[in-house]
């Protein structure tokens, strides 16, 4: 059952901002602000410097690649969907074309938006894209210097059982295998 979707005004009111924190990849503010219900606070957003892209490369027997490495902000190893950042002045097809070849070597004739979402909209305004890319050509990696990736292809329906076991916990992953399983009826 859907609640109704449409849009209420914005009752937040923003008082001050200030930058917290500033890097290559993300921007934190802090803002003093009115809540909905008229007290002051304050909020804090993170925001990303570049969309992100995920990509799952489907071949004709539904099997897909996926890559492992050590994330460094949770100290443990992730299985997740091949995916990176792409600058905001540049197509993310393009780049995520380019961070299939990087990581996987993997090139594809045809690409499909998957998914657009934002990762985690109480704390960031990231903004996240998925595509899925096939009549594939398999080719070498190109990792970049800050990647110490595994490359794993598997079958859809194996990829599926990892999420729904836990074992995949990445929530552009997440949601972009969920969705492309509904779609193929899995």
């Amino acid at each position: 059952m859907f609640v109704n979707m449409k849009a209420t005004p914005n009752r937040w009111q923003t008082l001050s901002t200030r930058k917290i924190y500033d890097n290559p990849w993300i921007e934190v503010k802090e803002d003093r602000i009115i809540n909905p219900a008229g007290k002051p606070g304050i909020y804090g957003k993170v925001s990303f410097k570049n969309l992100a892209v995920a990509i799952i490369p489907l071949d004709r027997e539904q099997n897909t690649w996926i890559v492992g490495q050590h994330r460094y902000t949770l100290d443990q190893y992730s299985w997740e969907l091949p995916m990176g950042g792409v600058p905001f002045d540049e197509d993310p097809l393009i780049g995520a074309q380019r961070e299939l070849r990087e990581e996987t070597g993997i090139t594809a004739a045809k690409w499909n938006l998957l998914l657009s979402m934002h990762t985690s909209n109480s704390v960031t305004d990231e903004l996240a894209y998925t595509y899925v890319a096939e009549d594939l050509t398999i080719g070498d990696p190109e990792f970049d210097e800050t990647e110490d990736l595994q490359i794993k292809k598997v079958p859809l329906t194996e990829l599926l059982e990892l999420v729904m076991a836990g074992e995949i916990t990445d929530g552009l992953s997440v949601a972009s295998i969920l969705k492309i399983a509904r779609i193929l009826g899995m």
